[in-house]
């Protein structure tokens, strides 16, 4: 979706009383990753926007086609334009957010900008210590080549099997990587390797902004890139925020692509029963 689009769908968001969902995607995937979790929160009674990172292509195809319009992405550029995007709604929205669009999501939650928020297998910021081997792997493919930092870097099917779907069958996983891959920013990779060490670092988020709002954390067992340890050290850096819920779930079986896997549907449901709790105008409707 364009920035043109994002802008028209917010006035028709707007021009309604349903509480909107913002959905943000992370590394290696587009909006279109999100398409099927929009139509079941829309469903339910929520009005949904799938916006892009800035300069996001619309299709797969073209993404591959031009890798060069990913690069030079940096997280404080990012979520500053989803920021800026919130701030045109008129009612707060709920944010969920993948990888490192759960990244965004909290930083955006400690920005006050979210009425709930749902982090999956989010990246690490700036306080989060644990650096599991398997993360360190997934990582290597860009922080191998310090070149990278300025460059758009793509994964080979190997390395999205390794990265994102290890946890589903070949057949699945080759069909995964056809449909959702694209190249990534290097430059967000390398933030969030120095964040701890980089005191002036934007991976950065405000855990203990009063307005935060609720907050959940959907772990995947299986995440080799954002296993339990990143995860959970996350969650106890939120939930020393005393003014907002802050809980967090394992999904068992269940690896780094569990949002766009054949098993994506139950953390939808499971992130939909979390800001059913939280809000007032989501209701319950036919998938």
């Amino acid at each position: 979706m364009s920035a043109s689009a994002d802008l028209e769908t917010i006035e028709r968001i707007n021009a309604g009383d349903r509480i909107p969902v913002v959905f943000i995607h992370g590394l290696w995937l587009l909006p279109s990753s999100w398409e099927r979790w929009a139509r079941v929160f829309e469903s339910a009674g929520y009005a949904p926007l799938t916006p892009g990172w800035p300069d996001d292509p619309d299709t797969v195809a073209e993404a591959n086609a031009h890798p060069e319009v990913f690069a030079g992405k940096s997280v404080g550029q990012v979520a500053d334009h989803f920021a800026g995007l919130m701030e045109r709604l008129k009612h707060k929205p709920v944010v969920v957010g993948h990888s490192f669009g759960g990244l965004i999501t909290q930083m955006i939650a400690g920005r006050g900008l979210s009425a709930a928020s749902v982090a999956i297998d989010p990246a690490p910021f700036r306080g989060v210590l644990p650096l599991p081997i398997s993360s360190l792997r997934a990582a290597s493919v860009v922080l191998g080549n310090p070149a990278n930092y300025h460059r758009a870097v793509p994964l080979t099917y190997d390395q999205f099997r390794y990265s994102f779907a290890n946890a589903v069958g070949e057949e699945e996983a080759m069909e995964l990587y056809e449909q959702f891959a694209v190249p990534a920013p290097g430059e967000p990779l390398f933030q969030a390797a120095v964040a701890n060490i980089n005191p002036w670092t934007e991976v950065k988020v405000n855990t203990l902004n009063p307005e935060r709002g609720p907050l959940l954390i959907i772990s995947g067992e299986k995440d080799r890139t954002v296993p339990w340890a990143i995860a959970n050290a996350s969650y106890k850096r939120q939930e020393r925020n005393e003014n907002a819920v802050t809980e967090i779930i394992e999904m068992k079986g269940r690896g780094h692509a569990l949002t766009i896997d054949s098993g994506w549907r139950e953390v939808a449901d499971t992130a939909l029963s979390f800001v059913k709790r939280f809000t007032t105008d989501g209701e319950e409707g036919a998938s």
